[in-house]
């Protein structure tokens, strides 16, 4: 699903939310202000927030499981990172006293043949 596509549909349930909340308090202040028993209030309010903040919950969650799982990634691809580097260096290393062996029995045999 593209960003553009992701955020429209975000933005239209938003938008539905919306809706209905401004449905449910026009709807249920009457009945508030005709039932006050508290009772009542706290269950219609309580309805109404989980309502609202259920879809925020789960998106929230998701982006966490997201966030978690690329931190898992980037945290192994350091480590594997960390071992190419090191083992480029043991290499380099190797090759430099290779070099300098070489250069060292060039130079004797150089030195011998004059």
């Amino acid at each position: 699903m593209s960003i553009v596509t992701r955020e429209t549909t975000e933005l239209d349930k938003v938008h539905e939310v919306d809706g209905e909340i401004r449905e449910l308090v026009g709807r249920d202040i009457p009945s508030l202000r005709r039932n006050s028993d508290s009772d009542i209030v706290a269950n219609n309010i309580s309805s109404l927030l989980q309502r609202v903040a259920g879809a925020s919950v789960q998106e929230i969650d998701r982006l966490i499981a997201e966030l978690q799982s690329l931190r898992e990634t980037l945290s192994t691809e350091g480590e594997r990172v960390g071992r190419e580097i090191a083992r480029y260096a043991t290499l380099s290393q190797s090759a430099m006293q290779s070099t300098k062996i070489i250069g060292e029995s060039i130079a004797r045999w150089s030195s011998g043949r004059s």
